[in-house]
């Protein structure tokens, strides 16, 4: 079978393409095994600094695949568990991933695909895209993504959308937190380009790591928990390299290329 998934790095930034375009970039067990495999490769390649997902065609990603949807009519609880935990696996390496993520969606996320773009750290979308968790209208949990929803959004707005199964566009998705920000669509292409930029650009590696580690983890925490683990955090940001270099660049007024 064909590759389902393309990738390249090119300057600090690895983007892994979502390539069914004639299945609408529809999630199968294959597309998601080859998702772990490259998000495995940027995450441990130094020469990667930012990652971005995104689909190729009219629609960022339609869920799952047709002939998933048709073996669970017959498939055993251990097969089912099996594919459950793969896609586990994967939104995790994403979660986890110490670089920041960014899904830029150009088109339609629904269910599966919606699930994919909300563990990404920014979401960037066009104003012509939907959004929506559709699982219970075929009977189906949206059990994966629900943690990392309600983490995003808070209860209100995950109950409704889990429960709903309703499509919402890009607007109502960045009002209640879901995307970073919603763009014209003939802007997306130069709006990417400028968070890119400024990421690239004006952003330590390693303080980016390390915030994107401390905002995962703070959540889990309580908040004298929380105090003491940024207390610890931010001493030992302090003794990096990258910082020992942006306050020496701060005290010279020079600029500092990261």
């Amino acid at each position: 079978m064909n590759k389902m998934t393309e990738n390249n790095i090119s300057s600090r930034v690895g983007t892994i393409y979502l390539s069914r375009p004639e299945k609408r970039n529809a999630l199968h067990p294959q597309m998601v095994s080859e998702l772990k495999q490259t998000f495995q490769e940027f995450r441990d390649d130094d020469s990667v600094k930012i990652i971005v997902l995104r689909g190729r065609g009219d629609v960022f990603c339609a869920g799952a695949d047709l002939s998933v949807i048709k073996a669970l009519k017959t498939a055993t609880y251990e097969e089912n568990h099996a594919d459950s935990k793969s896609l586990a696996e994967l939104f995790d390496l994403i979660y986890t991933c110490p670089k920041p993520v960014i899904a830029a969606v150009h088109g339609h996320a629904i269910a599966g695909g919606c699930g994919l773009a909300t563990i990404c750290d920014i979401i960037i979308a066009s104003d012509e895209a939907k959004f929506g968790y559709t699982e219970t209208r075929i009977g189906f949990v949206p059990a994966i993504v629900a943690q990392f929803l309600i983490r995003k959004t808070g209860q209100a707005a995950a109950r409704h959308l889990l429960l709903s199964g309703s499509l919402i566009d890009a607007k109502e998705a960045e009002k209640i937190g879901l995307i970073t920000k919603s763009v014209k669509a003939g802007a997306f292409e130069e709006e990417l380009q400028k968070l890119l930029h400024t990421l690239l650009e004006k952003t330590s590696g390693e303080a980016l790591q390390a915030t994107k580690l401390l905002i995962n983890e703070v959540s889990d925490l309580s908040y004298k928990e929380a105090i003491e683990h940024a207390i610890t955090i931010n001493a030992k940001a302090r003794g990096s390299k990258d910082c020992q270099r942006g306050i020496e660049a701060f005290l010279n007024k020079t600029k500092i290329i990261w």
